[in-house]
Protein backbone atom coordinates (compact mmCIF):
# COMPACT_ATOMS: atom_id res chain seq x y z
CA UNK A 1 0.00 0.00 0.00
CA UNK A 2 1.78 3.42 -1.11
CA UNK A 3 1.62 6.44 1.27
CA UNK A 4 -1.03 7.73 -0.97
CA UNK A 5 -3.51 5.48 0.69
CA UNK A 6 -3.02 7.17 4.02
CA UNK A 7 -4.16 10.76 2.75
CA UNK A 8 -7.79 10.34 4.05
CA UNK A 9 -6.73 9.86 7.62
CA UNK A 10 -5.01 13.37 7.87
CA UNK A 11 -8.90 14.28 7.63
CA UNK A 12 -7.94 18.09 6.21
CA UNK A 13 -10.66 20.51 7.27
CA UNK A 14 -11.16 24.33 5.21
CA UNK A 15 -8.92 26.65 6.70
CA UNK A 16 -6.22 24.03 6.76
CA UNK A 17 -3.44 23.47 4.32
CA UNK A 18 -1.66 20.07 3.98
CA UNK A 19 1.46 20.41 2.34
CA UNK A 20 3.65 16.96 1.71
CA UNK A 21 7.64 17.77 3.10
CA UNK A 22 8.65 14.23 1.94
CA UNK A 23 7.26 11.55 0.74
CA UNK A 24 7.78 8.23 -0.96
CA UNK A 25 5.84 5.46 -1.91
CA UNK A 26 5.80 4.09 1.74
CA UNK A 27 6.73 7.21 3.86
CA UNK A 28 5.24 10.71 4.23
CA UNK A 29 6.41 13.16 6.09
CA UNK A 30 3.47 15.79 6.24
CA UNK A 31 2.94 19.60 7.42
CA UNK A 32 -0.62 20.39 8.87
CA UNK A 33 -1.42 23.83 8.59
CA UNK A 34 -4.23 25.89 10.58
CA UNK A 35 -4.11 29.50 9.13
CA UNK A 36 -5.46 31.87 11.45
CA UNK A 37 -6.34 35.50 10.39
CA UNK A 38 -4.76 38.12 12.13
CA UNK A 39 -5.88 41.44 10.46
CA UNK A 40 -2.28 42.50 9.46
CA UNK A 41 -0.39 38.94 8.37
CA UNK A 42 -1.47 35.36 8.27
CA UNK A 43 0.02 33.42 10.86
CA UNK A 44 0.28 29.21 10.49
CA UNK A 45 -0.05 27.03 13.16
CA UNK A 46 1.45 24.28 12.21
CA UNK A 47 1.67 20.11 13.22
CA UNK A 48 3.92 17.30 11.54
CA UNK A 49 2.50 14.37 11.06
CA UNK A 50 4.92 11.01 10.06
CA UNK A 51 3.37 8.21 8.28
CA UNK A 52 5.05 4.95 7.01
CA UNK A 53 3.02 2.13 5.82
CA UNK A 54 5.31 -0.86 7.18
CA UNK A 55 3.78 0.56 10.86
CA UNK A 56 1.15 2.07 10.96
CA UNK A 57 1.41 4.77 13.20
CA UNK A 58 2.21 8.61 13.41
CA UNK A 59 4.07 10.80 15.34
CA UNK A 60 2.69 14.06 16.30
CA UNK A 61 2.68 16.69 19.33
CA UNK A 62 5.44 14.85 20.87
CA UNK A 63 6.60 16.39 24.40
CA UNK A 64 9.94 17.82 24.78
CA UNK A 65 11.29 14.52 25.86
CA UNK A 66 13.17 11.11 24.22
CA UNK A 67 11.32 8.67 22.47
CA UNK A 68 12.99 5.25 21.69
CA UNK A 69 11.02 3.32 18.82
CA UNK A 70 12.63 0.07 18.56
CA UNK A 71 12.79 -1.66 15.17
CA UNK A 72 12.12 1.10 13.18
CA UNK A 73 12.43 0.78 9.09
CA UNK A 74 15.25 2.31 7.31
CA UNK A 75 13.63 4.18 4.90
CA UNK A 76 11.47 5.78 7.99
CA UNK A 77 14.53 6.50 10.01
CA UNK A 78 16.32 8.47 6.68
CA UNK A 79 13.07 10.25 6.48
CA UNK A 80 13.18 11.58 10.25
CA UNK A 81 16.63 12.10 9.49
CA UNK A 82 16.28 14.38 6.69
CA UNK A 83 12.96 15.91 8.64
CA UNK A 84 15.21 17.13 11.62
CA UNK A 85 17.50 18.90 9.07
CA UNK A 86 14.79 20.51 6.99
CA UNK A 87 13.56 22.29 10.16
CA UNK A 88 16.17 23.87 12.15
CA UNK A 89 14.51 26.82 13.50
CA UNK A 90 15.87 28.57 16.63
CA UNK A 91 13.29 26.75 18.69
CA UNK A 92 14.16 23.39 17.37
CA UNK A 93 15.82 20.41 19.25
CA UNK A 94 16.03 17.42 17.55
CA UNK A 95 18.34 14.80 17.32
CA UNK A 96 18.47 11.39 15.95
CA UNK A 97 20.63 8.58 16.66
CA UNK A 98 21.03 5.00 15.74
CA UNK A 99 21.95 1.72 17.45
CA UNK A 100 22.56 -0.56 14.84
CA UNK A 101 25.01 -0.86 12.15
CA UNK A 102 23.53 0.81 8.74
CA UNK A 103 23.70 -2.52 7.00
CA UNK A 104 20.64 -3.87 8.68
CA UNK A 105 17.01 -3.88 7.72
CA UNK A 106 15.58 -1.93 10.58
CA UNK A 107 17.00 -0.28 13.58
CA UNK A 108 16.01 1.47 16.66
CA UNK A 109 15.83 5.15 16.74
CA UNK A 110 16.03 7.71 19.62
CA UNK A 111 14.61 10.93 18.86
CA UNK A 112 15.25 13.78 20.98
CA UNK A 113 11.97 16.16 20.47
CA UNK A 114 11.24 19.97 21.14
CA UNK A 115 9.01 22.15 20.19
CA UNK A 116 9.28 21.64 16.70
CA UNK A 117 6.91 18.68 17.30
CA UNK A 118 4.10 20.55 18.75
CA UNK A 119 1.82 23.52 17.17
CA UNK A 120 3.77 26.59 16.14
CA UNK A 121 4.15 29.63 14.80
CA UNK A 122 5.35 29.37 11.02
CA UNK A 123 6.85 32.44 9.68
CA UNK A 124 7.68 30.57 5.95
CA UNK A 125 6.33 32.23 3.08
CA UNK A 126 4.07 29.95 1.00
CA UNK A 127 4.97 27.42 -1.88
CA UNK A 128 3.79 27.89 -5.23
CA UNK A 129 2.72 31.43 -5.09
CA UNK A 130 3.34 34.50 -3.29
CA UNK A 131 5.16 37.52 -3.32
CA UNK A 132 8.59 35.62 -2.48
CA UNK A 133 8.32 32.75 -4.57
CA UNK A 134 7.50 35.30 -7.52
CA UNK A 135 10.32 37.58 -6.43
CA UNK A 136 12.81 34.68 -6.36
CA UNK A 137 11.61 33.07 -10.02
CA UNK A 138 11.90 36.94 -11.35
CA UNK A 139 15.17 36.83 -10.06
CA UNK A 140 15.99 33.95 -11.39
CA UNK A 141 14.92 34.11 -14.90
CA UNK A 142 16.90 37.31 -15.15
CA UNK A 143 20.32 35.37 -14.08
CA UNK A 144 19.40 32.49 -16.50
CA UNK A 145 18.80 34.87 -19.72
CA UNK A 146 21.83 37.10 -18.86
CA UNK A 147 24.26 34.74 -17.72
CA UNK A 148 23.59 31.31 -19.55
CA UNK A 149 22.79 32.92 -22.19
CA UNK A 150 25.82 34.98 -23.44
CA UNK A 151 27.70 31.93 -23.64
CA UNK A 152 25.02 30.02 -25.61
CA UNK A 153 25.69 33.07 -27.92
CA UNK A 154 29.76 31.81 -28.41
CA UNK A 155 29.35 31.19 -31.91
CA UNK A 156 29.07 34.96 -32.86
CA UNK A 157 32.39 35.33 -30.95
CA UNK A 158 34.40 32.75 -33.13
CA UNK A 159 32.87 34.06 -35.80
CA UNK A 160 34.95 36.88 -35.15
CA UNK A 161 38.32 35.65 -33.60
CA UNK A 162 38.55 33.91 -36.76
CA UNK A 163 38.97 36.45 -38.53
CA UNK A 164 41.33 38.07 -36.38
CA UNK A 165 45.15 38.37 -37.46
CA UNK A 166 46.31 36.60 -34.45
CA UNK A 167 44.19 33.63 -33.93
CA UNK A 168 42.92 33.26 -38.09
CA UNK A 169 43.05 29.80 -38.96
CA UNK A 170 43.31 28.13 -35.54
CA UNK A 171 41.04 25.69 -35.08
CA UNK A 172 40.70 25.78 -31.26
CA UNK A 173 38.79 28.73 -31.12
CA UNK A 174 35.66 26.91 -30.11
CA UNK A 175 37.28 25.83 -26.77
CA UNK A 176 36.77 28.83 -25.62
CA UNK A 177 32.87 28.76 -25.66
CA UNK A 178 32.96 25.51 -24.78
CA UNK A 179 34.73 25.38 -21.75
CA UNK A 180 32.14 28.03 -20.37
CA UNK A 181 29.28 25.95 -21.36
CA UNK A 182 30.68 22.55 -21.07
CA UNK A 183 31.80 22.80 -17.28
CA UNK A 184 28.84 24.63 -16.43
CA UNK A 185 27.55 21.04 -17.39
CA UNK A 186 30.25 19.12 -15.48
CA UNK A 187 30.36 20.82 -12.16
CA UNK A 188 26.63 19.45 -11.59
CA UNK A 189 27.32 16.20 -10.02
CA UNK A 190 29.93 17.95 -7.89
CA UNK A 191 28.45 21.12 -6.79
CA UNK A 192 25.09 19.95 -6.00
CA UNK A 193 26.01 17.60 -2.72
CA UNK A 194 28.02 19.98 -1.81
CA UNK A 195 25.02 22.71 -1.62
CA UNK A 196 22.88 19.96 0.34
CA UNK A 197 25.58 19.13 2.57
CA UNK A 198 26.62 22.93 3.43
CA UNK A 199 22.96 24.52 1.68
CA UNK A 200 23.09 27.56 4.68
CA UNK A 201 26.10 29.18 2.55
CA UNK A 202 24.23 29.47 -0.76
CA UNK A 203 24.04 33.09 -0.37
CA UNK A 204 28.17 33.14 -0.05
CA UNK A 205 28.64 30.76 -3.20
CA UNK A 206 26.53 33.54 -5.22
CA UNK A 207 28.54 36.16 -4.03
CA UNK A 208 31.88 34.03 -5.12
CA UNK A 209 30.82 32.76 -8.46
CA UNK A 210 29.04 35.54 -9.92
CA UNK A 211 31.84 37.49 -9.41
CA UNK A 212 34.34 34.79 -11.05
CA UNK A 213 32.09 35.21 -13.86
CA UNK A 214 32.30 39.37 -14.34
CA UNK A 215 36.32 39.03 -13.73
CA UNK A 216 36.27 36.16 -16.54
CA UNK A 217 35.12 38.75 -19.18
CA UNK A 218 37.13 41.53 -17.81
CA UNK A 219 40.38 39.59 -17.84
CA UNK A 220 39.54 37.72 -21.10
CA UNK A 221 39.06 41.43 -22.76
CA UNK A 222 43.44 41.77 -21.93
CA UNK A 223 43.75 38.38 -23.75
CA UNK A 224 46.45 38.63 -26.73
CA UNK A 225 46.75 34.52 -26.55
CA UNK A 226 44.03 31.79 -27.52
CA UNK A 227 45.25 30.20 -24.29
CA UNK A 228 44.41 32.69 -22.11
CA UNK A 229 41.10 33.53 -23.19
CA UNK A 230 40.10 29.59 -23.44
CA UNK A 231 41.64 30.18 -18.98
CA UNK A 232 39.34 33.65 -18.83
CA UNK A 233 36.28 34.07 -21.15
CA UNK A 234 35.96 29.79 -21.20
CA UNK A 235 37.52 28.38 -17.31
CA UNK A 236 36.62 31.01 -15.21
CA UNK A 237 33.17 32.00 -16.57
CA UNK A 238 32.37 28.54 -16.03
CA UNK A 239 32.90 27.64 -12.93
CA UNK A 240 32.06 30.90 -11.59
CA UNK A 241 29.12 29.82 -13.41
CA UNK A 242 28.16 26.65 -11.95
CA UNK A 243 29.10 28.16 -8.06
CA UNK A 244 26.35 30.87 -8.37
CA UNK A 245 23.72 29.31 -10.67
CA UNK A 246 22.90 25.65 -8.69
CA UNK A 247 22.35 27.20 -5.34
CA UNK A 248 19.84 29.32 -7.57
CA UNK A 249 18.47 26.52 -8.26
CA UNK A 250 17.89 24.81 -4.95
CA UNK A 251 16.22 27.95 -3.64
CA UNK A 252 13.77 28.09 -6.43
CA UNK A 253 12.86 24.42 -5.28
CA UNK A 254 11.94 25.18 -1.80
CA UNK A 255 9.57 27.59 -3.53
CA UNK A 256 8.11 25.49 -5.93
CA UNK A 257 6.95 22.20 -5.09
CA UNK A 258 3.57 21.27 -7.18
CA UNK A 259 4.18 23.88 -9.79
CA UNK A 260 7.58 23.34 -10.04
CA UNK A 261 7.35 22.14 -13.63
CA UNK A 262 6.11 25.62 -14.23
CA UNK A 263 8.93 27.06 -12.67
CA UNK A 264 11.83 25.11 -14.31
CA UNK A 265 9.56 25.48 -17.92
CA UNK A 266 10.13 29.07 -17.08
CA UNK A 267 13.46 29.05 -16.33
CA UNK A 268 14.13 26.85 -19.31
CA UNK A 269 12.92 29.48 -21.60
CA UNK A 270 14.67 32.57 -20.31
CA UNK A 271 18.10 31.62 -22.13
CA UNK A 272 15.91 31.15 -25.35
CA UNK A 273 14.44 34.15 -24.86
CA UNK A 274 17.84 35.99 -24.46
CA UNK A 275 19.21 33.97 -27.81
CA UNK A 276 16.39 35.68 -29.76
CA UNK A 277 18.37 39.15 -29.01
CA UNK A 278 22.00 38.53 -27.40
CA UNK A 279 23.66 37.26 -30.71
CA UNK A 280 22.53 40.45 -32.43
CA UNK A 281 23.60 42.81 -29.89
CA UNK A 282 27.12 40.96 -29.81
CA UNK A 283 27.47 40.69 -33.67
CA UNK A 284 26.43 44.41 -33.64
CA UNK A 285 28.86 45.73 -30.92
CA UNK A 286 31.66 43.59 -31.99
CA UNK A 287 31.54 44.44 -35.55
CA UNK A 288 31.19 48.55 -33.96
CA UNK A 289 33.70 48.14 -31.26
CA UNK A 290 35.61 45.05 -31.03
CA UNK A 291 35.80 42.02 -28.68
CA UNK A 292 37.92 43.90 -26.18
CA UNK A 293 35.09 46.48 -25.25
CA UNK A 294 32.57 43.93 -26.21
CA UNK A 295 33.66 41.97 -23.14
CA UNK A 296 33.81 44.79 -20.70
CA UNK A 297 30.75 46.40 -21.79
CA UNK A 298 29.00 42.81 -21.25
CA UNK A 299 30.84 42.54 -17.92
CA UNK A 300 29.27 46.27 -16.95
CA UNK A 301 26.00 45.14 -18.34
CA UNK A 302 25.92 41.89 -16.26
CA UNK A 303 26.72 43.58 -13.07
CA UNK A 304 24.10 46.67 -13.84
CA UNK A 305 21.28 44.11 -14.68
CA UNK A 306 21.42 41.37 -12.28
CA UNK A 307 23.54 43.00 -9.17
CA UNK A 308 20.61 45.15 -7.93
CA UNK A 309 18.30 41.48 -7.91
CA UNK A 310 21.29 39.26 -5.84
CA UNK A 311 18.68 40.45 -2.66
CA UNK A 312 16.29 38.97 -3.92
CA UNK A 313 18.15 35.39 -3.82
CA UNK A 314 16.95 33.78 -0.49
CA UNK A 315 16.01 30.30 0.43
CA UNK A 316 12.91 29.50 1.85
CA UNK A 317 13.96 27.43 4.52
CA UNK A 318 16.47 29.52 6.46
CA UNK A 319 19.34 26.65 7.27
CA UNK A 320 21.16 27.16 10.52
CA UNK A 321 23.06 24.03 10.38
CA UNK A 322 25.27 21.85 7.66
CA UNK A 323 23.10 18.91 7.59
CA UNK A 324 24.11 15.40 5.98
CA UNK A 325 22.15 13.85 3.94
CA UNK A 326 22.07 9.94 1.85
CA UNK A 327 21.97 9.98 -1.68
CA UNK A 328 20.08 6.91 -2.57
CA UNK A 329 21.95 5.74 -5.18
CA UNK A 330 20.51 2.44 -6.00
CA UNK A 331 19.48 3.51 -9.55
CA UNK A 332 23.16 2.94 -10.72
CA UNK A 333 21.64 -0.46 -10.51
CA UNK A 334 19.02 -0.46 -13.13
CA UNK A 335 19.45 -0.79 -16.69
CA UNK A 336 16.76 1.69 -17.35
CA UNK A 337 19.15 4.28 -16.03
CA UNK A 338 22.25 3.50 -18.32
CA UNK A 339 20.16 2.92 -21.01
CA UNK A 340 19.09 6.86 -20.62
CA UNK A 341 23.06 7.96 -19.69
CA UNK A 342 24.30 6.44 -23.31
CA UNK A 343 21.63 7.91 -25.21
CA UNK A 344 21.86 11.50 -23.16
CA UNK A 345 25.91 11.41 -24.06
CA UNK A 346 25.79 10.27 -27.32
CA UNK A 347 23.18 13.17 -27.71
CA UNK A 348 25.38 15.47 -26.08
CA UNK A 349 28.52 14.62 -28.52
CA UNK A 350 26.64 16.25 -31.33
CA UNK A 351 24.32 18.19 -30.26
CA UNK A 352 26.24 22.14 -29.84
CA UNK A 353 28.30 22.19 -33.09
CA UNK A 354 25.22 23.94 -35.18
CA UNK A 355 25.27 26.83 -32.45
CA UNK A 356 28.95 26.59 -32.51
CA UNK A 357 29.60 26.48 -36.28
CA UNK A 358 26.50 28.24 -38.37
CA UNK A 359 27.87 31.42 -38.27
CA UNK A 360 30.58 30.47 -39.72
CA UNK A 361 29.22 28.22 -42.23
CA UNK A 362 26.96 31.16 -43.24
CA UNK A 363 30.27 33.16 -43.54
CA UNK A 364 31.42 30.46 -45.73
CA UNK A 365 28.72 30.48 -48.37
CA UNK A 366 28.78 34.31 -48.90
CA UNK A 367 26.40 34.99 -45.96
CA UNK A 368 27.06 38.23 -43.62
CA UNK A 369 27.88 38.27 -40.46
CA UNK A 370 24.54 39.70 -39.30
CA UNK A 371 22.74 36.59 -41.08
CA UNK A 372 24.67 34.02 -39.07
CA UNK A 373 23.64 35.90 -36.01
CA UNK A 374 20.20 35.87 -37.02
CA UNK A 375 20.22 31.90 -37.79
CA UNK A 376 20.85 31.58 -33.81
CA UNK A 377 18.65 34.11 -32.98
CA UNK A 378 16.20 31.71 -34.88
CA UNK A 379 17.71 28.30 -33.09
CA UNK A 380 17.28 30.00 -29.42
CA UNK A 381 13.25 30.77 -29.99
CA UNK A 382 12.62 27.64 -31.96
CA UNK A 383 14.40 25.45 -28.76
CA UNK A 384 12.15 27.86 -26.59
CA UNK A 385 9.33 26.48 -28.15
CA UNK A 386 10.47 22.68 -28.56
CA UNK A 387 11.02 22.89 -24.82
CA UNK A 388 7.60 23.79 -24.00
CA UNK A 389 6.03 21.80 -26.27
CA UNK A 390 7.86 18.33 -25.42
CA UNK A 391 7.52 19.19 -21.50
CA UNK A 392 3.78 19.40 -22.24
CA UNK A 393 3.60 15.90 -23.97
CA UNK A 394 5.78 14.33 -21.15
CA UNK A 395 3.56 15.51 -18.55
CA UNK A 396 0.57 14.59 -20.78
CA UNK A 397 1.97 10.86 -20.03
CA UNK A 398 2.56 10.00 -23.66
CA UNK A 399 5.37 7.19 -24.26
CA UNK A 400 8.82 8.61 -23.31
CA UNK A 401 10.49 6.56 -25.90
CA UNK A 402 8.34 7.83 -28.74
CA UNK A 403 8.77 11.24 -27.91
CA UNK A 404 12.94 10.43 -27.04
CA UNK A 405 12.94 8.58 -30.62
CA UNK A 406 10.99 11.62 -32.44
CA UNK A 407 13.53 14.25 -30.95
CA UNK A 408 16.35 12.51 -32.00
CA UNK A 409 15.45 11.33 -35.27
CA UNK A 410 13.72 14.66 -36.70
CA UNK A 411 17.01 16.54 -35.40
CA UNK A 412 19.45 14.43 -37.26
CA UNK A 413 17.20 13.89 -40.51
CA UNK A 414 17.24 18.16 -40.82
CA UNK A 415 21.09 18.22 -40.01
CA UNK A 416 21.79 15.45 -42.91
CA UNK A 417 19.50 17.02 -45.04
CA UNK A 418 19.02 20.35 -44.48
CA UNK A 419 22.28 21.58 -43.34
CA UNK A 420 24.51 19.34 -45.31
CA UNK A 421 22.40 20.62 -48.70
CA UNK A 422 22.34 23.97 -47.31
CA UNK A 423 23.84 26.88 -49.88
CA UNK A 424 21.58 29.81 -49.10
CA UNK A 425 19.64 31.11 -46.34
CA UNK A 426 16.70 29.97 -46.59
CA UNK A 427 17.65 26.39 -46.15
CA UNK A 428 19.83 27.40 -43.42
CA UNK A 429 16.34 28.69 -41.63
CA UNK A 430 14.17 25.43 -42.31
CA UNK A 431 17.11 23.91 -40.36
CA UNK A 432 17.57 26.26 -37.50
CA UNK A 433 13.61 26.25 -37.07
CA UNK A 434 13.97 22.14 -36.83
CA UNK A 435 16.95 21.47 -35.34
CA UNK A 436 16.17 23.85 -32.58
CA UNK A 437 12.85 22.89 -31.90
CA UNK A 438 13.37 18.97 -31.79
CA UNK A 439 16.76 19.00 -30.37
CA UNK A 440 16.15 20.70 -27.18
CA UNK A 441 13.11 19.07 -26.95
CA UNK A 442 15.59 16.31 -25.50
CA UNK A 443 16.37 18.07 -22.75
CA UNK A 444 13.23 18.70 -21.73
CA UNK A 445 12.35 14.94 -21.20
CA UNK A 446 14.96 14.09 -18.67
CA UNK A 447 12.45 15.12 -15.94
CA UNK A 448 10.46 12.23 -17.31
CA UNK A 449 13.39 10.22 -17.59
CA UNK A 450 14.39 10.62 -13.76
CA UNK A 451 10.86 9.63 -12.69
CA UNK A 452 10.53 6.63 -14.69
CA UNK A 453 13.66 5.58 -13.28
CA UNK A 454 13.43 6.72 -9.37
CA UNK A 455 10.72 8.69 -7.48
CA UNK A 456 13.42 9.89 -4.60
CA UNK A 457 14.16 12.93 -4.12
CA UNK A 458 17.91 12.33 -3.71
CA UNK A 459 17.97 9.78 -6.20
CA UNK A 460 16.36 12.81 -8.90
CA UNK A 461 18.87 15.43 -7.66
CA UNK A 462 21.70 12.56 -8.28
CA UNK A 463 20.59 11.45 -11.60
CA UNK A 464 19.88 15.09 -12.90
CA UNK A 465 23.21 15.87 -11.48
CA UNK A 466 24.74 12.93 -13.75
CA UNK A 467 22.74 13.82 -16.79
CA UNK A 468 23.87 17.44 -16.88
CA UNK A 469 27.70 15.93 -16.66
CA UNK A 470 26.57 13.44 -19.84
CA UNK A 471 25.77 16.42 -21.82
CA UNK A 472 28.66 18.91 -20.41
CA UNK A 473 30.93 15.94 -21.67
CA UNK A 474 29.52 16.18 -24.91
CA UNK A 475 29.84 19.86 -25.17
CA UNK A 476 33.75 19.76 -23.64
CA UNK A 477 34.64 17.75 -26.18
CA UNK A 478 32.99 19.47 -28.97
CA UNK A 479 35.77 22.08 -29.46
CA UNK A 480 38.50 19.75 -30.31
CA UNK A 481 36.59 17.01 -31.63
CA UNK A 482 35.34 19.92 -33.95
CA UNK A 483 39.29 21.21 -34.77
CA UNK A 484 40.06 17.59 -35.91
CA UNK A 485 36.81 17.43 -37.86
CA UNK A 486 37.68 20.47 -39.63
CA UNK A 487 41.02 18.93 -40.81
CA UNK A 488 39.63 16.32 -41.74
CA UNK A 489 37.11 17.47 -44.09
CA UNK A 490 37.33 16.95 -47.72
CA UNK A 491 37.15 20.77 -49.21
CA UNK A 492 36.43 19.89 -52.34
CA UNK A 493 33.22 18.25 -51.63
CA UNK A 494 29.98 19.94 -52.81
CA UNK A 495 28.40 18.40 -49.18
CA UNK A 496 28.86 20.64 -46.20
CA UNK A 497 30.45 22.99 -48.05
CA UNK A 498 33.44 20.86 -48.01
CA UNK A 499 34.96 22.15 -45.17
CA UNK A 500 32.04 21.24 -42.97
CA UNK A 501 31.79 18.26 -44.30
CA UNK A 502 33.01 15.88 -41.35
CA UNK A 503 31.31 18.29 -38.45
CA UNK A 504 27.51 18.10 -40.16
CA UNK A 505 28.58 14.02 -40.64
CA UNK A 506 29.63 13.74 -37.48
CA UNK A 507 26.42 15.59 -35.83
CA UNK A 508 23.93 13.47 -37.57
CA UNK A 509 25.82 10.95 -36.62
CA UNK A 510 25.43 11.24 -33.26
CA UNK A 511 21.90 11.98 -32.97
CA UNK A 512 21.41 8.82 -34.96
CA UNK A 513 23.42 6.44 -32.86
CA UNK A 514 21.60 8.63 -29.40
CA UNK A 515 18.09 7.28 -30.99
CA UNK A 516 19.30 3.86 -32.15
CA UNK A 517 21.19 2.86 -28.95
CA UNK A 518 17.98 3.61 -26.88
CA UNK A 519 15.59 1.72 -29.45
CA UNK A 520 17.72 -1.56 -29.98
CA UNK A 521 18.98 -1.65 -25.92
CA UNK A 522 15.51 -1.16 -24.87
CA UNK A 523 13.69 -3.70 -27.39
CA UNK A 524 16.58 -5.84 -25.91
CA UNK A 525 15.77 -5.59 -22.34
CA UNK A 526 12.45 -6.32 -23.13
CA UNK A 527 13.02 -9.60 -24.86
Amino acid sequence: MEISAHLSRLNVDLGKLQEPLITSKECGLFSISTIVDTGNLPVVHRRIIFYHTAVESSLQRLPPTKVIARNIPRQLLLFLKTFTNLMPQQNTSAEVTTSMPPNQPSEDLELETGPTFSDQTSTLPPIDGGSAAWRLLLAAFVFEALLWGFPLSFGVFQEYYAHLPKFRGNPYISIVGTSASGISYLGAPVVLPLIRRWSRYRTQMILIGWPLCIAGLVAGSFADQLGILILTQGVMYGVGFIIFYYPILTMVDEFWVRRRGMAYGLLCSASGVSGAVTPLVLQATLRRFGHRATLRGVAVGLVVLTGPLIPLLRGRVRQQHDVSLRTDWSFLKKRLFWIYSVSNLLMGMGFFFPSLYLPSYASSIGLGATQGALLLTLMSISQVAGQFTFGYFSDKKMPLDALITVSLLVAATATLSAWGLARSLLPLIFFVLLYGFFGAGYTALWARMVSTISEEPSASQAMFGLFCCGKGIGNVLAGPIGAGLLRWSNEASGYGHGMYEAVVLFTGVCLLLSASSLTTIHFRLKG
